[in-house]
């Protein structure tokens, strides 16, 4: 049986087992084999928490090591149920210092109970860390002043942490209701919602995607959508036949969680499926943090391994876009107009034939796929390679298409969210099928008929096709981005649409959960952010790609962040989010996510009052006027993904402008401003 913990027991019982037997249950619980120098650790922790733990003999107590935090794949040293408090306490042996790092780390635990823990929720959580050597120890305790039941960090050596526990517990505390009855706790239900960065991860770690669901309604439809592919997957192998999936779901419900489950988790090792993306800084940071983790996993077990061989294990189910689209590219030729495998520049395989290796792909975003004459444009510039006959997605179902067995696409649709020119849309997906690929299986999402995919077409150009099959299970509902805010993207929609009246209803609902502030100074901006954010949480600075004239407040948007830092390294690295100095724009930000942002608004997208005016800087002096459509539905956009970009909270900042430069005068600003205070988010 798999425990959420390696040890559990009363305080009683605790104290009256020798450390030999509890060291014993603790090393059978550890299915992951913890290194030598842990477990050596964890006789001392056992016989610290015995003295520390003697005063509380006869209560009404537990005591909990190794308690596992599901969403992170991580472990608590050490968890007190005592006086219906909760101690969280993380120990370091043999250190003498107390580090930025581990006080971050022991915070982040308490948290995470805090906020997604239900036997937490409305208890008082006390998060302490022991660096065994250390010659100091806090005198004081308080809690935090976000005045949210969770102590701010307390610090002590070995010998002191019993005079620690002591200090908290004579604070007197008004007894309540408590959700869960304090020997229930470890049993309690956790439910948190991941960044994809942190979902990647438990996946990589064979978690399921019900282990990193916050609510049952997202672990339920994400389990819904998965199981659905797979058995499409199943009965498409079956039959020798191919199948393209389209999965839609709204902002943040989970469409490349998907994705990544269906490319990490195929029920045989012979079936191989690879997560494809055209975002560059997605698939850039995935991969990273995946090979960080590797690396750091294997070290914990007393392994070497180096950062290559670990990333190229990662880059075998995670890869951008283009070079799997190059690697086929290189087994081509255009004859009379047509696409052809030229058996000159490559073997055909006994199974694959002439297609790649894996039999299944997962294309993120399909809907941003390029049109042919952006493709074929653009081959012809970078590669050399004329006259391309076929748009993107039309050139990736006829990939799969080589193959001599079986394959299955499966296509992650977001609607509204086209953000560049020569995006196809999904429209051109469902043509390529048509025209091309007839004998396709299609299971398609019901939600695709709506009005943001394929400007609402999707069933009349369907309609001829015999092999469509529509299904709710194919689409994600419900928002995970926000655990304070599922109805995030529904404001973010009639903010943007011209809707205010609605926003604010939205707004409304959601405020006490999900703060959104606006300023005109950033600095004021930088600092509710440094103040909101505790622990681990990550900020940062987000900023449309058109906002060429914030240069005066030293953003200037030409400058690309590192993403890869930007996205995973601390407050001490200049290129970090954190640092507050780059700034992301929708092309750096699209699919992955902060806890908390400041989006700096410029004169691109201004509000006039009545409706939205769009612009785009002219490298000079001026500001000209957006006429064409698409390019005001891109604009649009941009803003659409970096509103939705903050999963607990952000500040909106609009410069006041300056009336002596032309290029930022007040007018520009001031509307926009104005509007966005009429939905309800408070100025600081």
């Amino acid at each position: 049986m798999i425990n959420r913990f390696f040890y559990k027991s009363s305080i009683t019982n605790f104290l009256k087992t020798p450390v030999d037997t509890i060291f014993g249950q603790m090393s059978r619980a550890d299915e992951m084999d913890t290194a030598a120098t842990q477990k050596y650790a964890w006789e001392q922790e056992i016989e610290i928490m015995k003295e520390s733990l003697m005063p509380y003999n006869d209560e009404d107590a537990w005591i909990l090591f190794e308690y596992t935090i599901p969403r992170l794949g991580k472990r608590v040293d050490v968890v007190v149920l005592l006086r219906e408090r909760v101690f969280v306490i993380e120990f370091k042996a043999g250190e003498s210092e107390f580090l930025h790092n581990d006080v971050d780390q022991v915070l982040d635990y308490a948290l995470d109970l805090k906020n997604f823990h239900q036997g937490s929720i409305d208890r008082l959580i006390v998060p302490i860390l022991v660096a065994t050597d250390s010659k100091q120890y806090s005198t004081t305790c308080q809690l935090s002043h976000y005045d949210d039941g969770v102590y701010e960090p307390l610090l002590t050596n070995a010998t002191n942490l019993g005079n620690i526990i002591q200090l908290v517990l004579s604070e007197n505390i008004q007894y309540r209701d408590y959700t869960v009855a304090i020997n229930d706790w470890a049993r309690s239900r956790y439910s948190p919602t991941p960044t994809i960065i942190e979902a990647a991860r438990s996946l990589y770690l064979n978690h399921s995607v019900e282990d990193i669901t916050r609510h049952e309604a997202e672990g339920e439809q994400l389990e819904r959508t998965t199981s659905y592919v797979q058995q499409v997957i199943r009965e498409t192998k079956a039959r020798k036949g191919k199948s393209i999936c389209f999965v839609t779901g709204v902002p943040g419900a989970g469409k490349t969680l998907v994705g990544l489950n269906v490319a990490v988790q195929q029920e045989s090792k012979e079936d191989l499926a690879v997560y494809l993306s055209g975002n560059g800084p997605l698939v850039a940071v995935l991969t990273e943090a995946l090979t960080r983790d590797k690396q750091a996993q294997e070290k914990d077990r007393g392994n070497k391994l180096l950062k290559k061989d670990a990333e190229r294990e990662v880059k075998r189910f995670i890869q951008i876009i283009h070079r799997y689209r190059d690697n086929m590219l290189g087994k081509v030729k255009v004859v009379n107009g047509k696409l052809e495998i030229d058996p000159t520049k490559e073997l055909k395989d006994h199974i694959a034939g002439y297609g790649e290796v894996e039999n299944i792909a997962i294309f993120d975003e399909a809907q941003r796929s390029w049109d042919k004459e952006h493709i074929s444009a653009w081959l012809k510039r970078k590669k050399g390679f004329a006259d391309f006959p076929m748009s993107e997605g039309e050139f990736l179902i006829w990939s799969l298409d080589q193959r001599d067995d079986w394959a299955v696409i499966v296509c992650l649709v977001g609607g509204g969210q086209e953000i560049n020119t020569g995006e196809a849309g999904i429209g051109e997906w469902i043509r390529a099928l048509n025209e091309s690929f007839p004998d396709w299986q299609i299971y398609i999402s019901s939600q695709l008929t709506a009005k943001e995919y394929a400007e609402g077409r999707v069933k009349e150009l369907l309609g001829k096709n015999k092999h469509v099959t529509y299904s709710d299970n194919l689409h994600l509902a419900v928002s995970m981005r926000s655990f304070r805010a599922e109805s995030l993207s529904n404001m973010v929609h009639n903010l943007l649409d011209g809707e205010p009246n609605k926003a604010r209803d939205v707004y409304k609902n959601i405020a006490d959960r999900y703060p959104i502030v606006l300023t005109r100074d950033i600095d004021k901006a930088k600092n509710w952010l440094r103040n909101k954010a505790r622990g681990n949480e990550r900020y940062g600075l987000v900023v449309s790609s058109k906002a060429y004239r914030l240069k005066p407040l030293a953003i200037d948007v030409r400058c690309k962040p590192d993403t890869v830092h930007w996205f995973l390294d601390d407050i001490n690295d200049v290129r970090s989010s954190l640092f507050l100095e780059d700034a992301a724009s929708e092309f750096d930000i699209q699919g992955l996510e902060l806890d908390w942002t400041c989006l700096i608004w410029d004169g691109d997208l201004r509000h006039n009052g009545i409706n939205w005016e769009y612009y785009e800087f002219n490298g000079g002096n001026k500001w000209n006027r957006i006429n064409k459509k698409e390019r005001k539905e891109y604009q649009l956009n941009a803003y659409r993904v970096l509103l939705t970009r903050a999963r607990q909270g952000m500040v909106i900042c609009v410069p006041k402008g300056n009336p002596n430069d032309n290029t930022r005068q007040p007018e520009f600003y001031n509307c926009t401003y104005d509007y966005l205070k009429s939905i309800g988010f408070k100025e600081i």
